[in-house]
């Protein structure tokens, strides 16, 4: 990927890769190019403020992935985090999966504020003391302390992918989840690191008749038989656990069927799918292409029931773009709690919000500039060709370094988190 230079951003361990709240909403993990993760905690309603809940603050950071060396290929296997997913909260501790090109760690967050004092073998500072010295027994006490946030890895689950890993679903069931990379779909047990279960295989006998690579994957929210994987070539398919233990024939194909008068040199890379969501319901697919984003019925095979333009005025610039490298470039999708709006995101930190009810969209922009504390974000627009309005922005002075690649909805509020480059914006609906 071509990142503009290093004084641009500051540091390019610190561009966010991955955006993730956990289940209530109360956590939200950020991961980055630099293999750390940061998980900010929403702060607990002031009693002065009913209305306004609190902000994030960070809660925790620590280093899950670093930069390792594959001697047998001679291949450096960056510590960037690629996706994260939690696991709902069974008890006081957080658990949280994250992983890199190679390997998933699966990481227990927990908070300590006691610590055991009066020990009879140690002294105070820990060292061994002396039998000899030692002629009561003391019983030990619990004291209060400073609040400290650990992370622990618990589980690495590691060696099972030939190809980089691109997603991670963690299964309804919460016994299993499944890793994805561009020809494979493993499936795990969280018990069991040092096997795996191969359940989709797309690698072809010779590796020139390859034709399509898988862009990601995610299990339904509430079957646990079922998961979807998107493919380079625009197509999603459904599949069943149950029908056969490797999962080759697929149950559903998802396709439109390409418009022959919109062909052009740039159609089979836009038509690449970079990101593919359940809906909460789980009777809705959400993908995204280069150039928009579709919502298909699990009911309807043949093509989507809603097609929504995310920046329509590139259309014309595609050769720019393949020629810049950002025709590549993978942009997530996420729904709100209850699947009525749909969130994405664009370049010159640009992203878009489509409601499904009332048709209505908006632009906003996550920058420095408009966000400062409980200032309302102005809605932006882009203007193609001939005259500007004077609250327009031009395509031509878009700028293509600036991509919101990434972006989370919480779970039943309306607050979202955007990250832009190596800046995380948290914006929530306004209260009266």
């Amino acid at each position: 990927m071509n990142y503009p230079d290093e004084s641009t951003y500051g540091n390019k361990a610190d561009i966010i890769s991955t955006v993730e709240f956990n289940h209530t909403g109360e956590l939200l993990a950020t991961g980055d190019k630099g293999g750390r993760v940061v998980i900010f905690q929403r702060e607990q309603e002031s009693k002065n403020q009913i209305h306004r809940r609190g902000e994030y603050n960070v809660y925790s950071t620590f280093q899950s992935h670093e930069p390792e060396f594959d001697y047998l290929k001679s291949l450096e296997i960056e510590e960037k985090i690629n996706k994260i997913r939690w696991l709902p909260q069974q008890n006081a501790a957080y658990f949280l999966l994250s992983t890199n090109d190679k390997t998933v760690k699966l990481w227990k967050v927990s908070e300590r504020d006691k610590r055991p004092e009066g020990y009879n073998l140690k002294d105070e500072e820990g060292r061994l003391r002396d039998p000899a010295t030692i002629t009561t027994l003391r019983v030990p006490v619990l004291r209060p302390m400073d609040l400290m946030v650990e992370a622990t890895p618990r589980r690495v689950f590691a060696n099972a992918h030939t190809y980089h890993i691109n997603s991670i679903s963690v299964n309804s069931d919460y016994e299993t989840y499944m890793s994805a990379d561009d020809l494979r779909i493993n499936l795990w047990n969280f018990e069991i690191t040092n096997q795996s279960f191969n359940i989709v295989d797309i690698k072809p006998a010779n590796m020139e008749e390859l034709t399509e690579v898988i862009t990601a994957a995610e299990f339904h929210p509430h079957h646990c038989n079922t998961f979807v994987y998107s493919s380079s070539k625009g197509t999603i398919r459904l599949c069943d656990m149950r029908a056969s233990a490797l999962c080759d024939r697929h149950t559903k194909f998802f396709e439109e069927p390409e418009d022959p008068s919109n062909r052009s040199f740039f159609s089979e890379i836009i038509s690449s799918i970079s990101d593919v969501k359940f809906s909460h319901s789980g009777r809705y697919i959400m993908t995204r292409d280069y150039l928009t984003v579709k919502v298909w019925d699990l009911n309807m095979e043949n093509r989507p029931i809603e097609t929504y333009q995310v920046h329509d005025y590139l259309r014309s610039k595609l050769c720019s773009l393949y020629e810049n490298d950002c025709i590549f470039d993978k942009f997530e999708c996420v729904w709100n709690g209850s699947d009525s709006v749909i969130m994405t995101g664009s370049y010159n930190n640009f992203f878009r919000m489509f409601d499904r009810n009332t048709k209505r969209d908006v632009t906003l922009e996550a920058s420095r500039e408009n966000s400062k504390p409980r200032a309302i974000l102005k809605p932006r627009k882009v203007c193609v060709g001939g005259k500007r309005r004077k609250d327009e922005i031009s395509v031509d002075s878009l700028d293509f370094s600036k991509k919101i690649l990434h972006t989370a909805w919480h779970p039943s509020e309306n607050i979202i988190a955007v990250a832009a480059t190596n800046n995380l914006y948290i914006f929530q609906d306004k209260v009266n």
